[in-house]
């Protein structure tokens, strides 16, 4: 009886840990999706920079390789001031997910309004990694 109990909070506890990051992977597109807008704020990019470790990197080997937090961080400061959220990206659809010890990994695209028509971008890949609550690591795979 003992041993029937433990596995049944272990599995609580793994679902309810599992539910957290899946809970933190979307705030991040949210956020993401928010920044994106043309009256996007600096605190929109502060707001989704809360989600990360303080020794975050992302990944994406097609578009330079691995930012450091601060660059990634840059970057994003830089395309808002220049203009490159414009609000084209009107959403980030969440094709399958598939979480795991401490990572969730998913299929997503996004949804762009191009010439005044909706187009739903090619499926992606993403993993996320997490450590303390937090994403430490993203890194993309398209």
């Amino acid at each position: 009886m003992l041993f029937a109990t433990n596995q049944i909070l272990a599995q609580d506890v793994t679902k309810a840990h599992t539910d957290s990051l899946e809970t933190i992977v979307k705030n991040y597109y949210d956020l993401n999706l928010k920044i994106f807008q043309a009256d996007s704020s600096v605190e929109d990019i502060d707001n989704t920079f809360k989600l990360f470790t303080n020794d975050f990197t992302y990944v994406h080997p097609k578009y330079g390789g691995v930012y450091k937090r601060e660059d990634l961080y840059n970057g994003y400061v830089r395309n808002q001031k220049n203009g490159g959220y414009d609000g084209s990206v009107t959403d980030i659809r969440i094709l399958n997910k598939i979480a795991g010890l401490n990572a969730v990994v998913v299929q997503k695209s996004f949804v762009e309004n191009k010439d005044g028509m909706i187009k739903v971008g090619e499926p992606q890949m993403t993993l996320f990694e997490f450590r303390d609550g937090k994403i430490s690591r993203i890194f993309e795979y398209w």
